[in-house]
């Protein structure tokens, strides 16, 4: 990850855009935590913003996401960078034995998480294009995605526009610039209130690492009527606590080279890693396994009990963070794990009408 010299690492969340270059997240330690009487007392907030609710509005943001632009999102300087070349790493329908761990290689056997897992295309109040990752999860509306809250928005008044992201939009199964499922605007969208800070007062850092970078979704049907899970299928979710040593696997579209030469990934493929589940030294309510993935992989989740035969699993974490935040080995990736918060995050969104 880049650093500014004479300060901290900027960027320290993995949506890697302009406007991500003031360091939504930045060397939180466990002094830099919200004090516990300040979380218990806002615990069962929920801050609510409308997307796109209008046919005309839905109709702007699908013309909006091009080929190339859902390529370049990320990109600095998209107006200098090269659009990357497409990854036609081979498709291998054999599965995995389960329990195999991986420090991040490309997804190529198929199954449930080939189609339920997504890149989460957006654009900052600056005008530039990010991305993250996000999950279609089981609800009774069959609309409901999870992913991290710092993909929403960042720290400040709800009601201030910029501090909100912009043209949401949702590709299942995205590859190599295409729409292989269709694409999906957010109709509404939801976070902790503990976002909600003013300037000068709690930084992001604090906010995500005491464990509240989880964000939902309600998505608007597609063109021909479906709902998301009609067409993707979904992930279980869950809320439970994490356990020392548990095995999880966990995906995302990082996009590191689009800015970085040295960089493995451009974003165009969906990245696979597992491994036994620990806790950050500094962040020790963020949870994160061995992996080399960075930005862009922000809120892909983090599933136990995946079966790669099928590729179902049970979502039980977005990613937040790698160690320059939660601290830790090199190339460790940290996820929120969903609790309390993100439980009221999940039953605002499950049965909201599409």
């Amino acid at each position: 990850m880049s650093k500014t010299p004479g300060t901290p690492a900027t960027d320290r969340t993995l949506t890697r855009g302009r406007a991500a270059l003031a360091a939504l997240l930045l060397s939180a330690t466990p002094a830099a935590l919200l004090p516990t009487a300040a979380v218990a007392a806002d615990r069962g907030s929920v801050t609510v913003r409308a997307g796109a609710t209008t046919t005309e509005e839905r109709d702007r943001i699908d013309a909006y996401w091009t080929p190339d632009r859902m390529r370049l999102a990320g990109a600095l300087v998209p107006e200098i960078t090269p659009v990357p070349e497409d990854d036609h790493t081979p498709d291998d329908p054999r599965p995995l034995p389960v329990g195999t761990p991986d420090p991040g290689t490309v997804w190529t056997h198929g199954g449930a998480v080939d189609r339920s897992v997504g890149r989460l295309f957006f654009t900052f109040s600056d005008g530039y294009d990010g991305s993250c990752t996000a999950t279609v999860v089981t609800a009774a509306n069959r609309s409901t995605v999870v992913t991290a809250a710092h993909c929403l928005r960042g720290v400040g008044s709800p009601a201030a526009d910029d501090t909100w992201r912009h043209n949401l939009y949702f590709v299942p199964g995205y590859r190599n610039g295409t729409k292989p499922l269709g694409g999906f605007s957010v109709r509404s969208m939801a976070t902790s209130s503990h976002w909600d800070a003013e300037a000068g007062g709690t930084g992001s850092d604090a906010v995500a690492a005491a464990g509240h970078d989880t964000g939902m979704l309600v998505l608007n049907r597609s063109a021909d009527g479906r709902r998301v899970a009609e067409v993707t299928g979904s992930q279980r979710i869950a809320f439970t606590r994490p356990v020392a040593g548990e095995f999880v696997d966990t995906f995302g579209y990082p996009k590191d080279r689009l800015n970085d030469p040295a960089g493995r990934y451009t974003g165009s493929r969906v990245i696979h890693c597992a491994g036994s589940a620990r806790p950050g030294p500094a962040a020790p309510l963020l949870w994160g396994e061995s992996c080399d993935m960075s930005h862009g992989a922000s809120g892909g989740p983090h599933l136990t009990g995946f079966d790669p035969r099928t590729g179902t699993g049970t979502v039980v974490g977005v990613t937040t963070t790698t160690e320059e935040l939660a601290g830790g080995s090199a190339g460790t990736l940290y996820a929120t794990r969903l609790g309390d918060g993100a439980h009221r995050l999940y039953d605002w969104a499950r049965d909201r009408a599409v």
